[in-house]
């Protein structure tokens, strides 16, 4: 059998969320007992939490939402970048030791350790210019093991304009730390939330076939 790398981080009550969104809750509509053959339970979060995909509609008020997007992105040949410790910005300059011959999604890895339990403000994103060139390089979708593609204070969101005006999609929150540079398929299918401006994923990485 492949090995699959599982690159999602795991998602329950700590699971850290920007400043300010809303948390992972659940709780029990209905639990095994006399009468009841089952367990039930109810989720109360924010479609960012864990590993996800952005919509459109996160940061362009007219953009699609979620469940109607394309699902070809998030699926297939895939390169996986280092950039370990590259703060604040991801520059061309970081990863162009990687891009020959690009396949159509790019997942770079910025952290040694993802903090998977806690938040971190301080968190790596990408230069909105390394973004334009991996568009014009071919890329159909960028993903990174950190909370946003853009500074978490940010309000102009500049990486996020790019994927924007260039049709880009987006995975973040990914957890890259046991996965050797190099080309992989990717499977990271956003759930069918038609209203949605994010879907989590469970993202997986798996030897080409």
């Amino acid at each position: 059998m492949s090995r699959l790398w599982d690159i999602s981080p795991p998602v329950h009550a700590g699971a850290p969320v920007f400043p300010g969104d809303t948390p992972y809750r659940q709780s029990w509509s209905a639990t095994l007992g006399p009468g009841c053959p089952v367990n039930v339970s109810a989720i109360h979060l924010s479609p960012h939490v864990g590993a996800h995909a952005d919509a459109p509609l996160h940061y362009d008020t007219e953009g699609a939402a979620v469940g109607l997007l394309d699902l070809e992105p998030y699926l297939g040949p895939c390169r996986v970048i280092h950039a370990i410790g590259v703060r604040p910005l991801v520059e061309w300059a970081h990863i162009a030791h990687a891009t020959h011959d690009l396949p159509p999604r790019v997942l770079v890895r910025t952290y040694a350790r993802a903090p998977v339990d806690q938040w971190d403000a301080a968190l790596s994103a990408f230069h909105p210019d390394t973004v334009e060139r991996l568009a014009d390089a071919g890329v159909r979708l960028i993903g990174i093991d950190t909370a946003s593609i853009d500074p978490a204070e940010s309000k102009t969101l500049d990486s996020h304009q790019v994927i924007r005006q260039r049709g880009l999609r987006v995975l973040e929150n990914l957890v890259l730390d046991e996965v050797p540079e190099g080309d992989y398929e990717l499977i990271a299918l956003p759930l069918k939330l038609v209203q949605a401006d994010a879907s989590p994923v469970r993202a997986i990485l798996r030897p080409l076939p």
